[in-house]
């Protein structure tokens, strides 16, 4: 199948483009509905955290279905690789902080990290195709 790719701009709105785009393209694709959910949430962690905490010009969002599952890549220009913060009962009250708990309980535990040339990070995660889920 054909990979898609979004550039977002480094604005407050880029998360919800990029589930509009992740919904759009999954959906078109006729996938499991149950999939394009934890797609869209997923993403929509990735590129908040990468609008949020990573420094350059934005971030690019890339996707395809391959091989029985569905990859999601979302590169920044910010080298620091994603940390998964401590959740406590202070932190939870304070909100955020929840993101890659999510984003690890959805892939169960398929994504990571890794350098971007020609800087950066790419940060992505696996999500389980089964055969048939997608049209012909």
């Amino acid at each position: 199948m054909p990979s898609y790719a979004l550039v977002c701009p480094p604005l407050d709105t880029s998360p919800h483009i990029a589930r509009d785009f992740v919904a759009t393209v999954l959906s078109t694709l006729h996938l499991d509905p149950v999939l394009v959910d934890d797609a869209i949430l997923c993403t929509s962690e990735l590129v908040t955290n990468a609008c949020t905490h990573a420094k350059g010009d934005g971030t690019v969002l890339w996707l395809a279905v391959e091989e029985g599952r569905l990859r999601v890549i979302v590169c920044d220009g910010d080298d620091n690789p994603p940390v998964i913060r401590e959740l406590t009962a202070d932190t939870w009250e304070q909100g955020g902080g929840r993101g890659l708990y999510l984003v690890d309980a959805l892939t169960e535990g398929r994504w990571g990290h890794a350098p971007h040339i020609p800087a950066g990070k790419a940060v992505w995660f696996d999500l389980p195709v089964r055969r048939g889920a997608a049209a012909p």
